[in-house]
């Protein structure tokens, strides 16, 4: 991987390690994916407007069903994780969401994209997926607790933590494809997605004006950051994969996993904080050889 793409990618961990632990303390559900969405499309309108006045023109009933198609599969991932994170804990549902999207993005593009893998590349895989593992709780995931309330969290910790992933792993194949064999325009990308999933996740949230309302009162400020910053990380992943492996870029995310071991576990109170450094460790170890194979 190129010494640049792998620099975007450690910069795009942290941002999104960062709007995913405000995600988790707003607590939010289709109305916070409306509100960030919608302020998502307000704050990069200008940069949107400007790069597609010359783009969109030229898009035909493939690069607009392949975004259609993306805004579905943002739109599932974002609700679920939200899901996900109001029913079980960060620590559980981030790294396995975060540990099963790249794990199977991956083996797709060397399936459909052609990409090869080295020994050391597929080595790098095997080490994020692992340092995820241990962050998650490790062997412990399974027998973390004989309390039945508490394992039942566990348990749908684990579901919507690897319910996120495939969706992670499907978007991340569309995406993947549109800028690296499309060649379409990565900021653009994502814009055009974020007004498409509006579609999706704004109709509920106009079927009860007041409540949600009254919900903006209460996380407008998380709305707001996580509105402007995530798409930043997110167009960082996008111009990382014009210039390295999809196989490659997918699994180096998840250096996302180590800041939010260190940052999120402080944050948020959470316990394991040994063997989390032990699984960013194994994920540091693993994006370095990714980055030489």
């Amino acid at each position: 991987m190129p010494a640049g793409a792998l620099a975007l990618v450690l910069l795009a961990g942290l941002i999104h390690a960062s709007w995913n632990i405000v995600a988790k303390r707003a607590g939010g559900d289709v109305r916070f994916a409306a509100f960030s969405t919608l302020v998502n499309i307000v704050t990069w309108a200008p940069l949107g407007a400007w790069v597609g006045w010359r783009a969109l023109p030229g898009w035909g009933a493939r690069e607009w069903s392949l975004m259609a198609l993306s805004a579905l599969l943002h739109s599932g991932y974002y609700l679920l994780l939200l899901r996900g994170y109001r029913k079980a804990d960060l620590t559980v549902v981030y790294p396995l969401a975060r540990g099963a999207g790249p794990l199977l993005s991956s083996f797709a593009a060397l399936w459909l994209l052609g990409e090869e893998l080295t020994a050391l590349g597929g080595a790098g895989i095997a080490g994020v997926v692992a340092g995820v593992f241990l962050i998650a709780g490790g062997p412990a995931l399974w027998r973390r607790s004989q309390d039945a309330q508490a394992r039942q969290r566990l348990h749908k910790g684990m579901f919507y933590g690897v319910a996120s992933g495939v969706f992670i792993a499907s978007y991340t194949v569309v995406d993947g494809y549109a800028v690296k064999v499309l060649l379409l325009s990565p900021i653009l990308v994502d814009y055009v997605g974020g007004v498409l999933r509006i579609l999706v996740v704004g109709p509920p949230v106009l079927r009860d004006l007041p409540a949600a309302r009254r919900v903006w009162r209460l996380q407008w400020k998380h709305a707001l950051f996580v509105g402007i910053v995530s798409p930043v990380s997110y167009v960082l992943v996008l111009y990382a994969v014009q210039v390295a492996p999809l196989s490659h870029v997918a699994p180096a995310r998840e250096v996302s996993m180590l800041f939010a071991a260190l940052i999120g576990g402080q944050l948020l109170g959470e316990g394991d904080r040994l063997l989390r450094l032990a699984g960013a460790a194994c994920i540091a170890a693993g994006v370095m050889a990714l980055a030489l194979g």
